[in-house]
């Protein structure tokens, strides 16, 4: 997330007293102002007599059925609280509709360096490397969580991952539907025919896992939080995994944060076999059979994510409606790059 502070449309009179309440040791006056960027939970800065902490909720307006799931969002990253996996300090969760509008949460700010571009300006060659190396580490300790010592073992439903995914963004993208996309619906056939057969791997799963949803210590490469968890849930690891390639693969440039045309070897920036090889090996694995079809499935879920994020601003009902419109022209560009990502199996 910025750091860049927007007007606030909270009543924060209303959230005083919850805080007072609730939350006695901290103290006031408290000031609050949203931060922007963020496309789907708003997320807010309140400053206390003397420190920061985080208050994310849901969006304004009509929302689909399961989206936002602040209460989510809590629930994982208290569980995850001491694990291997950093995770902000989580405060609160506050159920009642009456305070701000909508379900919220309340986190300890996390002081970390944030990275929006993967090609990550202004660090050294081998700072790079060491950063990307962390990103294997720490996406690999997400998929190693004991399930049941952190109590997450009914935080998502058994079956097959990615034919309960399919479906479910599939409804959500033909609920959020604006125009006819005809390469959305051709990849949305494929991989409905496509799926992989159960191997049996459900593991927690970050659902949004790049480098900036990440936070770096300020003065190591060190990972200090992993952030934005609404679309986390138990499910197949590769689809994580697969989310990096697929983003990598994009433009370069605020819109797309890819690394399309990039020398990566010149900045030190791991290929993406190379990044593969590093989380198999810190996860055991020898190799990953048909690659693309993983791809595929996180570009068309980021195509439907997108979509959504486009319907609500036209709605009026985005946290920031300029931007998310820029984002859905994007939408066509993700199940055209799952449509090839199809045609290939990775690594070859």
């Amino acid at each position: 997330m910025t750091s860049k502070e927007m007007p606030v449309d909270l009543d924060i009179g209303r959230l005083s007293k919850w805080l007072a309440a609730n939350l006695p040791h901290l103290r006031g006056p408290f000031e609050l102002a949203q931060i922007s960027g963020g496309q789907s939970n708003p997320t807010y800065r309140l400053k206390t007599k003397d420190r920061a902490l985080i208050l994310r909720r849901k969006p304004f307006g009509a929302l689909l059925k399961s989206a936002h799931a602040i209460d989510r969002e809590f629930r994982v990253q208290r569980a995850l609280s001491g694990s291997s996996v950093p995770v902000p300090k989580i405060l609160a969760l506050c159920e009642d509709d009456g305070v701000i509008g909508s379900m919220f949460y309340l986190m300890e700010e996390v002081d970390g360096r944030a990275f929006d571009d993967p090609r990550v300006p202004g660090e050294t060659v081998s700072n790079r490397t060491e950063i990307y190396s962390e990103m294997a580490r720490v996406l690999s300790a997400i998929h190693s969580v004991d399930l049941d010592a952190v109590g997450l073992t009914d935080y998502g439903p058994d079956g097959n991952y990615y034919a309960r995914q399919i479906s479910r963004w599939s409804r959500q993208y033909k609920a959020s539907e604006t125009e006819p996309i005809p390469a959305m619906n051709e990849l949305i056939v494929w991989l409905e025919a496509n799926q992989p057969e159960d191997d049996g791997r459900r593991t927690l799963v970050h659902g949004d896992f790049r480098i900036d949803n990440l936070l770096f210590a300020p003065d190591e490469e060190t990972c200090v939080a992993v952030l934005d968890w609404e679309l986390s849930t138990l499910g197949h690891p590769f689809a994580d995994l697969a989310a990096l390639v697929m983003q990598w693969g994009r433009p370069t440039g605020p819109d797309s944060r890819g690394l399309r045309g990039v020398d990566r070897k010149a900045l030190g920036i791991p290929l993406d076999a190379e990044f593969i090889a590093d989380y198999c090996a810190q996860m055991g694995i020898d190799k990953i059979p048909n690659f693309g079809f993983y791809v595929a499935f996180c570009a068309f879920r980021m195509a439907a994510i997108l979509q959504g994020v486009k319907k609500r601003a036209l709605d009026g009902n985005g946290a920031d409606p300029e931007r998310g419109l820029q984002l859905g022209r994007h939408v066509p560009g993700f199940a055209e790059d799952g449509l090839r990502a199809a045609s290939e199996v990775f690594p070859k």
